[in-house]
């Protein structure tokens, strides 16, 4: 009886000290788990917000206004939404969704998917304490997470937040694998067509002046960063998705600070497969055509065509 009155007592200050948390912190939302918060070092440990978590707060309510409007606009299914989070870390994402949006549905269910075993594990302790039960956390890479049978056949939403270099890519591989009816991507250290660009970087200065905008190691990787993004946004275009780009957060928070948010129409843009392929073969890219953008066959667009690109 000791046990259960001293587990009773402590319930109500866990309550009191949530209460309390919502009354003095009036940025935090009615219901959300003042635990997470502090889990992810929004909230100090005494419950209260310095200046430093209060902007990153706001940066989280910020990117979780963008998600719930596609959240919203999912039709109603037996089975509920399921979204999945990849290069998902410490599941900080994830976790906001969840606390945010799923904790209050009946159905639905996030997969968070990471190579670290240590943070999958980690995320599966934090969310078991939570009471997030439709929360799974897959030890796998983005690859091998479109084959695993431990997940659904169709992912309703795919998430990657600072995506290391091609595992944005990977991420729309399994999106497009999946039939998913919303990206969110927020690339990352796009290395890839830099190192390219360097390779050919001769051959080009000597073909055309415009090389001169990636001639130096820091514009190279600028420009390559640059060329990743819009080639993503036309491979999107090309398999059925309206894509919008748009800003994450204040660029004083963080250079890679590019949204891509797509959306699945079903009309596949013959004019952006073309453009992809020119855009690939002027900055001497080609081979990624048979790697990173293999393009569907399109019969037809119903845009007007886009007007040739000459290669350099």
């Amino acid at each position: 009886m000791k046990t259960k009155k001293t587990d009773r007592h402590a319930g109500s200050g866990l309550q009191a000290a949530a209460q309390e948390a919502v009354t003095t912190v009036p940025e935090i939302r009615p219901g959300q788990s003042i635990e997470l918060l502090k889990e992810l070092h929004i909230l100090t440990r005494d419950g209260k917000l310095n200046q430093d978590s209060r902007r990153k707060l706001k940066q989280v309510y910020h990117l979780f206004q963008f998600i719930e409007k596609l959240l919203q606009e999912l039709p109603d299914k037996p089975e509920g939404i399921t979204l999945a989070d990849h290069g998902a870390g410490k599941s900080y994402l994830g976790f906001i969704i969840y606390d945010l949006f799923f904790k209050d549905q009946k159905t639905g269910h996030i997969y968070g998917i990471e190579t670290r075993p240590e943070l999958v594990q980690k995320s599966r302790e934090l969310s078991a304490r939570l009471g997030f039960n439709r929360m799974s956390f897959l030890n796998l890479s983005v690859a091998e997470s479109a084959r695993s049978d431990e997940l659904p056949e169709r992912i309703d939403v795919v998430t990657a937040l600072h995506a290391c270099d091609t595992a944005t890519d990977d991420a729309i591989a399994f999106g497009l694998q999946k039939h998913a009816r919303f990206m969110v991507l927020v690339p990352c250290c796009q290395a890839e067509v830099a190192r390219r660009l360097s390779e050919h970087k001769a051959l080009s200065l000597s073909r055309t002046p415009l090389a001169e905008l990636w001639r130096h190691p820091l514009h190279t990787r600028e420009m390559g960063s640059q060329i990743t993004n819009v080639l993503r946004c036309l491979y999107l275009e090309a398999n059925g998705y309206q894509v919008t780009v748009t800003e994450l957060v204040g660029w004083e928070h963080s250079m890679k600070n590019e949204l891509i948010i797509a959306k699945y129409t079903g009309q596949k843009k013959r004019s952006a497969a073309d453009r992809l392929r020119a855009i690939l073969e002027q900055f001497g890219l080609a081979e990624l055509l048979e790697t990173r953008f293999k393009l569907p066959q399109v019969a037809s667009d119903v845009t007007a065509p886009s007007p040739p690109i000459h290669p350099l």
